[in-house]
């Protein structure tokens, strides 16, 4: 009889042995072995589990017994390592919720996740179950994908519900539009956005809602929601804002006392519409020597002498800039550090830039709920990858 040598005591010459020289199909029997070792591994873990449950051991009839045995059932269970076939799974007379593989389940949450990151990575739901079957043995319908992806709703309910820490410093809101399918024809919907720098330097998309515009009442509601989670605003040195008379309507309201930014961005948007197409680049590039300004002082002397040069031929350019002058520059009261994160609301819009990456396959959204997913999916990303990479403008001593 060949004695069988334990895994433990195989040297790199066994394991190396092993390998069939010019046989492709050796990753493929690797793969194989493994997933047997997860099988066997996983079957003997789901018998230990029921003993505990049944508190006896088998055959044995002691007082401390709580449950019967009641044989076994076969599943299919997708894990990362690949598909197992026919897992037994113990069952008991009274039924019991195993931890191992709850009741249902027919994969490991690996997959599941990986089912959702490849899905907002920008993979369609039906690559998504192409893809899967090629890495992980399993066929994965469109439907499927969409069921696992529903998970998302209670995270983003969670998300949206969450106590607030009124430690930011700076407050950002902008609303984005995307476009939603509904019963009769697409429209298009607008997602006000929150976005903070707390006193840490940290920053993170602090909240966003689905609205079907940019009214008062809309942005009112959405600020209320901030305040009465816990963002009361006792630190805040500023509100950056995109111009919305709405929104500035709305903070009127919830925040009359912090301060208010203008975006540069978008009023020089705005002046450019008033403005010959021959004229746009020289008239906005003159007006951005407002905004480089050390202080309001030589701001409002550059502000002169861009009024003096532009007035003549677009008044109502200089006119579009002019009534919003001490907004736009409020910024300048702000550290100096501070002053080239804070003159604008771009951060807002790169942040949906990957949101917008994502969803440009799709083209149009079929419901708000899977708006509000692929939302916070990109969302709670970028927020993990910020976690631990304060800004450092903000992480100096003022």
């Amino acid at each position: 009889m060949v004695q069988v040598k334990d895994l433990t005591d195989l040297t790199l010459e066994d394991l190396w042995r092993e390998v069939k020289y010019g046989d492709e199909d050796w990753w493929e029997e690797f793969e194989e072995t493994q997933l047997r070792i997860v099988k066997t591994v996983l079957e003997s873990s789901l018998e230990e589990e029921l003993l505990m449950e049944l508190g006896a051991g088998r055959y044995k009839r002691t007082r401390s017994r709580r449950n019967y045995r009641n044989g076994h059932y076969e599943r299919s269970f997708a894990t990362k390592y690949g598909v197992i076939k026919a897992l037994r799974i113990p069952r008991a007379r009274e039924s019991y919720q195993s931890q191992i593989v709850p009741r249902y389940q027919r994969r490991q949450q690996q997959v599941h996740e990986m089912i959702r990151e490849m899905f907002l990575s920008g993979v369609s739901t039906r690559r998504v179950g192409e893809v899967l079957s090629t890495v992980g043995g399993e066929n994965v319908s469109p439907q499927t994908v969409s069921r696992v992806l529903r998970s998302l709703d209670r995270e983003v309910h969670l998300f949206q519900s969450r106590p607030l820490a009124d430690i930011y410093q700076y407050v950002f809101l902008d609303g984005i539009c995307l476009k939603v399918k509904c019963a009769v024809e697409r429209q298009k919907r607008q997602v006000l956005c929150a976005y903070g720098i707390r006193q840490d330097g940290k920053r993170e998309v602090i909240s966003f809602r689905q609205a079907t515009d940019e009214s008062e009442a809309k942005w009112e509601a959405f600020l209320r929601d901030l305040y009465d989670r816990g963002l009361v605003g006792r630190k805040l040195k500023m509100i950056i804002t995109d111009g919305c008379q709405g929104l500035h309507r709305a903070l009127d309201t919830v925040y009359p006392y912090v301060n208010r930014q203008r975006c540069w961005a978008h009023k020089l948007r705005n002046v450019a519409n008033k403005v010959r197409r021959q004229d746009q680049k020289e008239c906005t590039k003159q007006a951005s020597f407002i905004y480089q300004a050390e202080n309001k002082r030589e701001a409002v002397k550059k502000y002169r002498e861009w009024e003096s040069q532009w007035r003549p031929q677009y008044a109502e350019a200089v006119k579009c800039l002019e009534k919003d002058l001490d907004e736009l520059l409020t910024f300048l009261d702000m550290p100096a550090e501070h002053r080239v994160k804070v003159r604008t609301t771009n951060v807002i819009e790169r942040s949906f830039r990957e949101v917008r990456r994502r969803t440009r396959p799709i083209s149009c959204f079929t419901n708000t709920a899977s708006v509000n997913r692929i939302i916070y999916g990109v969302i709670s990303h970028l927020n993990k990858n910020w976690k631990g990479k304060p800004l450092p403008e903000f992480t100096q001593q003022c």
